[in-house]
């Protein structure tokens, strides 16, 4: 390996199994140090001792994600005990499926919790501890590393929720780097495909990411997804902020967002019986999305 990331201090929520754990494993590779966060400690335990056992250095710190007082004692912690913090990961997530219709609030609200507050309060307490730093004259490289979906950027059948929430971890990135440059301080999503419990758990999806029986290239494996934030958490990618990146197998994109048309302009105000004819012009010109997943 490279050291791409050396002396480099990390924090991946989620960091027990699937995605997080292919991360924290492919930061300690590159030289990182690893603070794994899980709601499974003994998951979290197991990516510890393999890193430790490999020559790397990792701790557990199984904080909440989603309080903001226990963020805050995570930073401070992570500080205390190696002397700084560069990168931020933003990998748990939850899911709580059911269609529209038959959505309660309490399925809103978990995965609301779980993914945009978790993002916002671990993320809030790093920036603030960046922003002291650059303040007092320190030099800052700071990375906050947000896991989307192709559901929050298209929408995704029986998943309302968590595409909502997905679509706005999405807004949150963009406005995070806007307001951190400053600081000097990037921030990036990822929307990964890859096979996790998550994607395992739905019979369709579980047999098309099955691993291959023979030796040929493991397109579905969540190590495919992780040298792309290992790279985004480095020093080389100082450069690159407000981006929102689509991973899977071999594959790297960038997901073009929401885009304003040209427009037809009537120079005053439109009558409601002109909107058909002027709607039928627009969609005429419109460069179509992309379906929503699961849709017919």
């Amino acid at each position: 390996m490279s050291n791409l990331c050396k002396n480099r201090i990390v924090i991946i929520t989620g960091a027990g199994k699937g995605l997080g754990r292919a991360h924290a494993l492919a930061f300690s590779a590159e030289g990182a140090t690893v603070i794994v966060n899980d709601i499974d400690e003994l998951s979290a335990q197991a990516v510890v001792d393999k890193i430790q056992a490999s020559g790397g250095t990792a701790r557990i710190n199984n904080f909440d994600i989603t309080n903001y007082q226990a963020c805050t004692e995570a930073i401070q912690d992570t500080v205390d005990t190696y002397g700084d913090l560069h990168v931020i990961v933003n990998n748990a997530g939850i899911n709580r499926d059911r269609m529209f219709v038959s959505m309660t609030e309490d399925d809103w609200d978990t995965v609301m919790t779980v993914h945009l507050k978790g993002h916002f309060c671990l993320s809030s307490n790093a920036v603030r501890y960046w922003r002291t730093r650059s303040k007092a004259g320190y030099k800052v490289s700071g990375r906050i590393i947000n896991t989307s979906s192709g559901a929050g950027l298209q929408g995704s059948v029986g998943q309302s929720n968590y595409a909502a929430a997905k679509a706005g971890i999405v807004a949150l990135t963009l406005n995070q780097a806007a307001e951190l440059a400053r600081y000097k301080v990037t921030a990036n999503a990822i929307t990964p495909s890859a096979r996790t419990s998550m994607t395992m758990a739905v019979p369709t999806m579980a047999e098309r990411m099955k691993k291959p029986d023979n030796n040929s290239f493991d397109y579905w494996s969540a190590a495919n997804v992780s040298p792309l934030l290992v790279w985004l958490g480095s020093e080389q990618s100082a450069h690159i902020s407000g981006k929102i990146f689509e991973a899977e197998g071999g594959k790297i994109s960038i997901a073009d967002g929401w885009r304003s048309t040209k427009g037809i302009d009537k120079g005053n105000r439109w009558q409601p019986t002109e909107i058909g004819s002027v709607m039928d012009k627009l969609l005429a010109k419109e460069n179509p999305a992309q379906p929503v997943y699961g849709a017919e």
